[in-house]
Protein backbone atom coordinates (compact mmCIF):
# COMPACT_ATOMS: atom_id res chain seq x y z
CA UNK A 1 0.00 0.00 0.00
CA UNK A 2 1.12 3.50 -0.69
CA UNK A 3 1.13 5.59 2.29
CA UNK A 4 0.87 8.87 0.37
CA UNK A 5 -1.13 9.50 -2.96
CA UNK A 6 -4.27 9.91 -4.63
CA UNK A 7 -5.20 11.22 -1.06
CA UNK A 8 -8.26 13.39 -2.22
CA UNK A 9 -9.85 10.34 -3.74
CA UNK A 10 -9.63 7.22 -1.79
CA UNK A 11 -12.33 5.26 -0.46
CA UNK A 12 -13.02 5.86 2.78
CA UNK A 13 -12.24 1.54 3.76
CA UNK A 14 -8.81 2.09 3.08
CA UNK A 15 -8.06 1.00 7.06
CA UNK A 16 -4.73 -0.69 6.45
CA UNK A 17 -3.00 2.34 7.09
CA UNK A 18 -3.69 2.05 10.78
CA UNK A 19 -1.46 -0.91 11.35
CA UNK A 20 1.68 0.22 8.67
CA UNK A 21 1.96 3.71 9.44
CA UNK A 22 0.47 4.07 13.06
CA UNK A 23 0.85 0.52 15.31
CA UNK A 24 4.01 -1.12 13.36
CA UNK A 25 6.25 -0.35 16.34
CA UNK A 26 7.78 -2.73 18.72
CA UNK A 27 5.37 -4.56 20.63
CA UNK A 28 6.82 -3.49 24.01
CA UNK A 29 7.41 -0.33 23.10
CA UNK A 30 5.64 2.17 25.51
CA UNK A 31 3.64 4.62 23.36
CA UNK A 32 1.53 6.30 25.78
CA UNK A 33 0.95 7.27 29.02
CA UNK A 34 -2.09 8.37 30.91
CA UNK A 35 -1.70 7.77 34.41
CA UNK A 36 0.16 4.28 33.42
CA UNK A 37 2.31 3.22 31.10
CA UNK A 38 0.87 1.35 27.88
CA UNK A 39 2.86 -0.66 25.11
CA UNK A 40 1.41 -1.14 21.58
CA UNK A 41 0.71 -4.68 22.25
CA UNK A 42 -1.72 -3.37 25.08
CA UNK A 43 -2.96 -0.88 22.83
CA UNK A 44 -3.72 -3.15 19.91
CA UNK A 45 -5.94 -5.34 22.30
CA UNK A 46 -7.88 -2.40 23.44
CA UNK A 47 -8.36 -1.54 19.63
CA UNK A 48 -9.17 -5.22 18.87
CA UNK A 49 -12.11 -5.34 21.82
CA UNK A 50 -13.56 -1.92 21.15
CA UNK A 51 -13.53 -2.88 17.26
CA UNK A 52 -15.72 -5.97 17.94
CA UNK A 53 -18.01 -3.75 20.05
CA UNK A 54 -18.44 -1.47 17.10
CA UNK A 55 -18.44 -4.31 14.82
CA UNK A 56 -21.57 -5.70 17.44
CA UNK A 57 -23.19 -2.21 16.79
CA UNK A 58 -23.15 -2.66 13.11
CA UNK A 59 -20.42 -0.60 11.83
CA UNK A 60 -18.86 -1.53 8.52
CA UNK A 61 -16.43 -0.17 6.28
CA UNK A 62 -18.05 3.02 4.69
CA UNK A 63 -19.99 3.74 7.94
CA UNK A 64 -20.26 6.52 10.36
CA UNK A 65 -19.30 6.96 13.98
CA UNK A 66 -19.36 9.96 16.50
CA UNK A 67 -17.28 10.17 19.22
CA UNK A 68 -17.70 12.09 21.88
CA UNK A 69 -15.41 10.59 24.35
CA UNK A 70 -13.38 12.33 26.96
CA UNK A 71 -9.10 12.56 26.58
CA UNK A 72 -9.05 8.36 28.10
CA UNK A 73 -7.30 5.92 26.65
CA UNK A 74 -11.23 4.40 25.47
CA UNK A 75 -10.93 7.61 23.13
CA UNK A 76 -7.75 6.59 21.63
CA UNK A 77 -8.65 2.66 21.28
CA UNK A 78 -12.01 3.71 19.88
CA UNK A 79 -11.03 6.28 17.10
CA UNK A 80 -8.12 3.77 16.11
CA UNK A 81 -10.45 0.49 15.91
CA UNK A 82 -13.11 2.94 13.72
CA UNK A 83 -10.30 3.78 11.35
CA UNK A 84 -9.56 -0.01 11.56
CA UNK A 85 -12.83 -1.04 10.18
CA UNK A 86 -12.70 1.50 7.70
CA UNK A 87 -15.37 3.85 8.76
CA UNK A 88 -15.61 7.06 8.40
CA UNK A 89 -15.22 9.02 12.26
CA UNK A 90 -16.53 12.35 13.45
CA UNK A 91 -15.05 13.59 16.45
CA UNK A 92 -17.22 15.90 18.86
CA UNK A 93 -15.34 17.94 21.84
CA UNK A 94 -16.40 16.24 25.40
CA UNK A 95 -16.92 19.69 26.52
CA UNK A 96 -19.60 20.72 24.27
CA UNK A 97 -23.35 20.92 25.80
CA UNK A 98 -26.19 18.65 25.34
CA UNK A 99 -27.49 21.12 22.96
CA UNK A 100 -24.65 21.45 21.16
CA UNK A 101 -24.25 17.68 20.72
CA UNK A 102 -27.48 16.85 19.30
CA UNK A 103 -27.41 19.75 17.15
CA UNK A 104 -24.05 18.14 15.84
CA UNK A 105 -25.26 14.82 15.41
CA UNK A 106 -28.23 16.17 13.64
CA UNK A 107 -25.89 17.62 10.47
CA UNK A 108 -23.42 14.60 10.85
CA UNK A 109 -25.96 11.80 10.62
CA UNK A 110 -24.02 9.03 12.05
CA UNK A 111 -25.05 5.04 12.18
CA UNK A 112 -23.11 4.80 15.82
CA UNK A 113 -22.62 7.06 18.46
CA UNK A 114 -19.79 6.22 21.08
CA UNK A 115 -20.32 8.22 24.25
CA UNK A 116 -19.62 7.88 27.71
CA UNK A 117 -21.43 5.68 30.19
CA UNK A 118 -19.34 6.00 33.76
CA UNK A 119 -16.05 8.79 34.07
CA UNK A 120 -13.72 8.75 36.57
CA UNK A 121 -12.00 11.62 37.30
CA UNK A 122 -13.06 15.32 38.07
CA UNK A 123 -13.43 18.24 35.98
CA UNK A 124 -9.99 19.46 35.98
CA UNK A 125 -8.57 16.09 34.97
CA UNK A 126 -6.38 15.96 31.37
CA UNK A 127 -7.56 12.02 30.94
CA UNK A 128 -10.23 10.21 32.44
CA UNK A 129 -10.86 6.52 32.80
CA UNK A 130 -14.12 6.01 30.66
CA UNK A 131 -16.45 3.05 30.74
CA UNK A 132 -18.07 4.35 26.99
CA UNK A 133 -21.70 3.46 25.50
CA UNK A 134 -21.92 1.76 21.86
CA UNK A 135 -25.33 2.66 20.19
CA UNK A 136 -27.08 2.30 16.95
CA UNK A 137 -28.10 6.35 15.26
CA UNK A 138 -30.56 6.74 12.66
CA UNK A 139 -27.52 7.76 10.48
CA UNK A 140 -26.57 7.47 6.82
CA UNK A 141 -23.07 5.71 5.62
CA UNK A 142 -20.46 7.77 4.26
CA UNK A 143 -21.67 10.23 1.56
CA UNK A 144 -17.88 11.44 1.01
CA UNK A 145 -14.12 9.57 1.30
CA UNK A 146 -13.20 11.48 4.20
CA UNK A 147 -11.81 9.15 7.08
CA UNK A 148 -12.20 11.80 10.10
CA UNK A 149 -15.11 14.67 10.41
CA UNK A 150 -14.17 17.73 12.51
CA UNK A 151 -16.04 21.35 13.34
CA UNK A 152 -13.67 24.18 13.54
CA UNK A 153 -13.51 26.01 16.58
CA UNK A 154 -16.22 28.36 16.12
CA UNK A 155 -14.34 31.22 17.45
CA UNK A 156 -15.71 33.72 15.19
CA UNK A 157 -19.11 32.38 13.94
CA UNK A 158 -20.64 29.20 13.36
CA UNK A 159 -18.52 25.91 13.10
CA UNK A 160 -17.83 24.59 9.62
CA UNK A 161 -18.02 20.67 8.68
CA UNK A 162 -14.52 19.55 7.86
CA UNK A 163 -13.36 16.66 6.37
CA UNK A 164 -9.74 14.98 5.85
CA UNK A 165 -8.65 11.28 3.87
CA UNK A 166 -6.43 8.81 5.37
CA UNK A 167 -4.02 9.76 2.73
CA UNK A 168 -4.36 13.39 3.63
CA UNK A 169 -3.79 12.75 7.12
CA UNK A 170 -0.57 10.55 6.34
CA UNK A 171 0.63 13.27 4.40
CA UNK A 172 0.59 15.37 7.45
CA UNK A 173 2.37 12.63 9.03
CA UNK A 174 5.28 12.38 6.91
CA UNK A 175 5.35 16.93 7.02
CA UNK A 176 6.38 16.47 11.11
CA UNK A 177 8.87 13.60 10.27
CA UNK A 178 10.65 16.46 7.92
CA UNK A 179 10.72 19.07 9.99
CA UNK A 180 13.64 20.03 12.27
CA UNK A 181 12.47 20.15 16.23
CA UNK A 182 9.85 18.10 16.12
CA UNK A 183 10.23 15.24 18.67
CA UNK A 184 12.35 12.50 17.97
CA UNK A 185 11.83 8.46 18.94
CA UNK A 186 12.64 7.82 22.72
CA UNK A 187 11.36 11.41 23.28
CA UNK A 188 8.10 12.38 24.91
CA UNK A 189 4.92 14.60 24.00
CA UNK A 190 3.58 16.01 27.12
CA UNK A 191 0.35 17.19 25.76
CA UNK A 192 -2.03 20.02 26.68
CA UNK A 193 -3.96 20.20 22.95
CA UNK A 194 -7.35 18.51 22.67
CA UNK A 195 -6.54 15.21 20.99
CA UNK A 196 -10.35 16.11 19.30
CA UNK A 197 -8.35 19.33 17.40
CA UNK A 198 -6.24 18.82 14.63
CA UNK A 199 -2.69 19.72 16.91
CA UNK A 200 -3.39 17.08 19.43
CA UNK A 201 -4.65 14.75 17.09
CA UNK A 202 -2.01 14.81 14.54
CA UNK A 203 0.72 16.38 16.07
CA UNK A 204 0.32 14.59 19.51
CA UNK A 205 -0.72 11.34 19.01
CA UNK A 206 -0.95 10.07 15.17
CA UNK A 207 2.83 11.42 14.82
CA UNK A 208 3.91 10.27 18.21
CA UNK A 209 2.73 6.76 17.76
CA UNK A 210 4.25 6.95 13.85
CA UNK A 211 7.37 8.17 15.28
CA UNK A 212 7.80 6.05 18.47
CA UNK A 213 7.08 9.59 20.75
CA UNK A 214 6.24 8.73 23.79
CA UNK A 215 2.66 10.76 24.53
CA UNK A 216 2.17 11.66 28.33
CA UNK A 217 -0.77 12.91 29.47
CA UNK A 218 -0.54 14.90 32.59
CA UNK A 219 -2.94 13.94 35.20
CA UNK A 220 -4.67 17.51 35.53
CA UNK A 221 -4.84 20.64 33.95
CA UNK A 222 -3.37 22.57 36.43
CA UNK A 223 0.56 23.64 36.61
CA UNK A 224 2.04 21.41 38.95
CA UNK A 225 0.58 18.13 37.37
CA UNK A 226 1.79 19.59 34.08
CA UNK A 227 5.42 19.74 35.74
CA UNK A 228 5.22 16.60 37.42
CA UNK A 229 4.36 14.80 34.19
CA UNK A 230 7.73 16.92 32.80
CA UNK A 231 9.66 15.87 35.50
CA UNK A 232 8.35 12.34 36.10
CA UNK A 233 10.95 10.89 33.69
CA UNK A 234 14.46 11.51 32.41
CA UNK A 235 13.80 11.24 28.79
CA UNK A 236 13.75 14.70 26.77
CA UNK A 237 9.99 16.37 26.68
CA UNK A 238 8.36 18.91 24.07
CA UNK A 239 5.07 20.27 25.59
CA UNK A 240 2.63 20.66 22.92
CA UNK A 241 -0.18 23.27 23.92
CA UNK A 242 -1.91 26.53 22.95
CA UNK A 243 -1.87 30.51 24.07
CA UNK A 244 -3.85 29.80 26.97
CA UNK A 245 -1.31 27.03 28.16
CA UNK A 246 1.54 29.20 27.72
CA UNK A 247 0.00 32.37 30.17
CA UNK A 248 -0.80 29.33 32.70
CA UNK A 249 2.94 28.33 32.69
CA UNK A 250 4.31 31.78 32.66
CA UNK A 251 2.58 32.64 35.57
CA UNK A 252 4.37 30.61 37.98
CA UNK A 253 6.58 32.66 39.87
CA UNK A 254 9.52 29.85 40.48
CA UNK A 255 9.10 27.36 38.70
CA UNK A 256 11.65 23.94 39.61
CA UNK A 257 14.59 23.43 37.17
CA UNK A 258 13.48 20.85 34.59
CA UNK A 259 16.60 19.55 32.22
CA UNK A 260 14.06 17.13 30.75
CA UNK A 261 12.34 19.99 29.03
CA UNK A 262 13.29 20.87 25.52
CA UNK A 263 10.96 23.16 24.14
CA UNK A 264 7.49 24.02 24.54
CA UNK A 265 5.84 24.24 20.66
CA UNK A 266 1.98 26.26 20.20
CA UNK A 267 -0.04 26.27 18.33
CA UNK A 268 -3.68 28.51 17.49
CA UNK A 269 -3.18 32.59 18.23
CA UNK A 270 -0.13 34.39 18.40
CA UNK A 271 1.54 34.69 21.83
CA UNK A 272 1.64 37.93 23.60
CA UNK A 273 5.09 38.95 23.48
CA UNK A 274 5.21 39.73 27.19
CA UNK A 275 3.67 36.25 27.92
CA UNK A 276 6.47 34.65 25.41
CA UNK A 277 9.23 36.60 27.56
CA UNK A 278 8.16 35.84 30.08
CA UNK A 279 8.07 32.05 29.46
CA UNK A 280 11.53 31.47 27.77
CA UNK A 281 12.90 33.58 31.28
CA UNK A 282 11.52 31.63 33.39
CA UNK A 283 11.92 27.95 31.79
CA UNK A 284 14.58 28.98 30.11
CA UNK A 285 13.67 26.74 27.01
CA UNK A 286 12.53 27.65 23.49
CA UNK A 287 8.76 28.77 22.68
CA UNK A 288 8.26 27.62 19.65
CA UNK A 289 5.44 28.15 17.25
CA UNK A 290 3.20 26.21 14.81
CA UNK A 291 0.75 27.42 12.38
CA UNK A 292 -2.36 25.23 11.16
CA UNK A 293 -5.88 25.28 10.57
CA UNK A 294 -8.19 22.24 11.19
CA UNK A 295 -8.85 21.86 7.37
CA UNK A 296 -5.20 21.15 6.40
CA UNK A 297 -3.21 20.78 9.47
CA UNK A 298 0.18 22.13 9.95
CA UNK A 299 0.65 24.77 7.40
CA UNK A 300 4.41 25.71 8.95
CA UNK A 301 7.00 26.41 11.86
CA UNK A 302 9.22 28.35 14.00
CA UNK A 303 10.06 25.55 16.51
CA UNK A 304 13.20 27.35 17.67
CA UNK A 305 11.89 30.71 17.91
CA UNK A 306 13.77 32.83 15.69
CA UNK A 307 11.56 34.25 13.58
CA UNK A 308 8.35 35.45 15.60
CA UNK A 309 5.98 36.46 13.73
CA UNK A 310 7.16 34.95 11.17
CA UNK A 311 6.63 30.81 10.26
CA UNK A 312 8.56 28.68 7.41
CA UNK A 313 6.11 26.63 5.16
CA UNK A 314 6.08 22.95 6.17
CA UNK A 315 7.08 20.42 3.36
CA UNK A 316 5.17 20.93 0.64
CA UNK A 317 2.97 23.06 1.66
CA UNK A 318 2.25 25.79 -1.06
CA UNK A 319 1.36 29.08 0.77
CA UNK A 320 0.75 32.83 -1.17
CA UNK A 321 -0.83 36.29 -0.47
CA UNK A 322 -3.40 37.79 -2.46
CA UNK A 323 -4.62 41.03 -1.53
CA UNK A 324 -2.79 40.89 1.71
CA UNK A 325 -4.33 37.28 2.95
CA UNK A 326 -2.84 34.11 3.69
CA UNK A 327 -3.80 31.42 0.94
CA UNK A 328 -3.02 27.65 0.72
CA UNK A 329 -2.70 25.59 -2.21
CA UNK A 330 -5.03 22.54 -1.56
CA UNK A 331 -6.33 20.49 -4.49
CA UNK A 332 -9.82 20.24 -3.47
CA UNK A 333 -12.30 21.69 -0.92
CA UNK A 334 -12.21 20.20 3.03
CA UNK A 335 -15.33 21.98 3.36
CA UNK A 336 -18.69 19.24 3.50
CA UNK A 337 -22.14 21.13 2.71
CA UNK A 338 -20.08 24.43 1.63
CA UNK A 339 -20.29 26.00 -1.12
CA UNK A 340 -18.38 29.24 -0.25
CA UNK A 341 -16.32 30.45 -2.59
CA UNK A 342 -14.22 33.08 -0.09
CA UNK A 343 -13.08 29.97 1.54
CA UNK A 344 -12.06 27.55 -1.40
CA UNK A 345 -11.63 28.10 -4.95
CA UNK A 346 -9.39 27.47 -7.66
CA UNK A 347 -7.36 25.42 -5.51
CA UNK A 348 -6.39 27.69 -3.13
CA UNK A 349 -7.87 28.27 0.47
CA UNK A 350 -8.58 30.78 2.28
CA UNK A 351 -7.23 30.87 5.77
CA UNK A 352 -8.50 34.49 6.80
CA UNK A 353 -5.31 35.39 8.04
CA UNK A 354 -3.85 38.83 7.35
CA UNK A 355 -0.35 38.37 6.16
CA UNK A 356 2.91 38.73 3.98
CA UNK A 357 5.05 36.29 1.94
CA UNK A 358 8.67 36.96 1.36
CA UNK A 359 9.57 34.18 -1.00
CA UNK A 360 13.10 35.07 -1.08
CA UNK A 361 13.71 34.64 2.82
CA UNK A 362 11.17 31.58 2.78
CA UNK A 363 9.16 32.95 5.59
CA UNK A 364 5.76 34.04 6.07
CA UNK A 365 4.66 36.20 8.66
CA UNK A 366 1.03 36.06 9.99
CA UNK A 367 -0.65 39.14 10.95
CA UNK A 368 -4.04 38.35 12.94
CA UNK A 369 -7.04 37.51 11.51
CA UNK A 370 -7.95 39.19 8.26
CA UNK A 371 -10.95 40.72 9.59
CA UNK A 372 -9.12 42.36 12.58
CA UNK A 373 -7.80 44.80 10.34
CA UNK A 374 -10.26 47.42 10.25
CA UNK A 375 -10.83 51.00 9.14
CA UNK A 376 -11.74 54.01 11.57
CA UNK A 377 -12.23 57.51 10.17
CA UNK A 378 -10.01 56.46 7.08
CA UNK A 379 -7.24 55.29 9.24
CA UNK A 380 -5.91 51.36 9.05
CA UNK A 381 -5.92 50.05 12.70
CA UNK A 382 -4.98 46.50 13.70
CA UNK A 383 -7.51 44.91 16.62
CA UNK A 384 -4.84 42.40 17.33
CA UNK A 385 -2.26 45.33 18.22
CA UNK A 386 -5.06 46.59 20.17
CA UNK A 387 -5.74 43.48 21.90
CA UNK A 388 -2.02 43.31 22.93
CA UNK A 389 -1.71 46.56 23.99
CA UNK A 390 -4.72 46.40 26.23
CA UNK A 391 -4.04 43.01 27.50
CA UNK A 392 -0.52 44.26 28.75
CA UNK A 393 -2.26 46.53 30.97
CA UNK A 394 -0.97 46.24 34.83
CA UNK A 395 -4.39 44.02 36.20
CA UNK A 396 -5.58 42.67 32.89
CA UNK A 397 -6.13 39.30 32.94
CA UNK A 398 -7.54 38.51 29.18
CA UNK A 399 -9.40 40.44 26.68
CA UNK A 400 -11.21 40.34 23.50
CA UNK A 401 -11.45 43.61 20.95
CA UNK A 402 -13.79 43.56 18.23
CA UNK A 403 -15.37 46.13 16.03
CA UNK A 404 -19.18 47.05 15.37
CA UNK A 405 -19.27 50.62 13.68
CA UNK A 406 -16.60 51.43 16.67
CA UNK A 407 -13.88 49.27 18.38
CA UNK A 408 -14.96 47.73 21.54
CA UNK A 409 -13.31 45.83 24.37
CA UNK A 410 -14.62 43.32 26.74
CA UNK A 411 -12.16 43.16 29.68
CA UNK A 412 -11.23 40.37 32.84
CA UNK A 413 -9.30 42.16 35.62
CA UNK A 414 -7.40 40.52 38.04
CA UNK A 415 -7.11 43.62 39.80
CA UNK A 416 -10.35 45.56 40.33
CA UNK A 417 -8.90 48.38 40.93
CA UNK A 418 -7.19 48.89 37.62
CA UNK A 419 -11.07 49.21 36.04
CA UNK A 420 -10.60 53.36 36.81
CA UNK A 421 -7.22 53.82 35.05
CA UNK A 422 -7.66 51.82 31.46
CA UNK A 423 -8.55 54.89 29.44
CA UNK A 424 -5.68 56.75 31.18
CA UNK A 425 -3.45 54.00 30.43
CA UNK A 426 -4.08 53.34 26.96
CA UNK A 427 -3.99 56.87 26.36
CA UNK A 428 -0.21 56.57 27.15
CA UNK A 429 0.56 54.00 24.74
CA UNK A 430 -2.36 54.33 21.47
CA UNK A 431 -3.14 57.27 19.15
CA UNK A 432 -6.77 58.26 20.00
CA UNK A 433 -7.79 56.69 16.63
CA UNK A 434 -7.15 53.36 17.85
CA UNK A 435 -8.36 53.35 21.11
CA UNK A 436 -11.77 51.39 22.10
CA UNK A 437 -14.36 53.43 22.16
CA UNK A 438 -16.74 52.11 25.09
CA UNK A 439 -14.73 49.03 27.77
CA UNK A 440 -16.64 47.20 29.17
CA UNK A 441 -15.69 45.04 31.79
CA UNK A 442 -16.75 41.37 32.64
CA UNK A 443 -16.34 38.48 34.91
CA UNK A 444 -15.58 36.13 32.06
CA UNK A 445 -14.61 35.81 28.30
CA UNK A 446 -16.16 32.90 26.50
CA UNK A 447 -14.01 30.54 24.86
CA UNK A 448 -14.14 27.59 22.52
CA UNK A 449 -13.65 24.36 23.89
CA UNK A 450 -9.87 24.32 22.55
CA UNK A 451 -9.09 27.28 24.93
CA UNK A 452 -9.73 29.99 22.24
CA UNK A 453 -11.00 33.31 23.43
CA UNK A 454 -14.69 33.88 21.04
CA UNK A 455 -15.02 36.90 18.87
CA UNK A 456 -18.32 36.16 17.84
CA UNK A 457 -19.88 39.75 18.93
CA UNK A 458 -23.66 38.48 19.49
CA UNK A 459 -21.16 35.67 22.30
CA UNK A 460 -19.57 38.96 23.73
CA UNK A 461 -22.59 40.95 24.58
CA UNK A 462 -24.23 38.12 26.45
CA UNK A 463 -21.50 38.79 28.62
CA UNK A 464 -22.13 41.87 29.65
Amino acid sequence: MSIIGSADHEPVAASGWVDEVLLSGPDNEVCLFLGEPVDRLALKREIAERQARLTAAGLRAGGTVALRLPPSLAYIASLLAAWRIGAQVSLLDHRLTQHEIDKALERLSPQVVVAPEKVTGGALRAFVEVLESVQPYPGRPAQTPHAVIQLSSGSTGPSKVIGRTAGNLIAEIQRYTKMDGVPQRGERTVLLASMVHVLGLVGGLLYGLHAGVRLDVPERLTVDSILKAVAADPSPATIIGVPFHIELLASVEAPPALPQLKRMTTGGELVRAEVSQAFVAKYGVVLGNMYGMTEVGVIGTDLFGEHRPSIRPAPGIVVREQDGEIQIGMPASPYIGLSDPARWSDGWLSTKDAGEVDAEAGLVTIRGRLDSQVSVGGLKVDLTEVEHTLAALPGVASTVVVFDSGIEAYVVLSDPAAAGTLEAELAQRLAAYKRPREIHVVEQLPRTATGKLVRDRAALRETT
